[in-house]
């Protein structure tokens, strides 16, 4: 049995639900498709101020959300590099105090 998640009514699936959530837009919005014309990306950015304009706010949210992953990220860069030393010391790869180095 997986446990779901709910904001509201509505079911967060992905990581990209929940930020579409937390803004209250797509983020194809924001982000652009992968491919689109000169045309559509002027109707998109114009929608974007639009919102922006409507939606002073929405601003402050996003910095929220891009300090939070950036933090988030920072740990996990962090635990991941501790524990690279930590896993090459006990297999006896380095000296403690002595950077890691890449196995050959």
């Amino acid at each position: 049995m997986t446990m779901k998640a709910f904001i509201g009514q509505h079911e967060i699936v992905t990581d990209d639900d929940a930020l579409e959530l937390m803004l209250g837009t797509p983020l194809d919005l924001w982000l652009g498709p992968a491919e689109e014309t000169g045309e559509e990306r002027a109707a998109r950015l114009d929608a974007a101020r639009d919102i922006l304009t409507e939606d002073p706010e929405l601003t402050e949210r996003v910095r929220r959300a891009v300090l939070l992953a950036l933090a988030n990220l920072s740990a996990e860069l962090l635990h991941a590099t501790w524990f690279n030393q930590y896993t090459a010391h006990r297999a006896g790869r380095i000296h403690a105090g002595a950077p890691a180095q890449e196995a050959a």
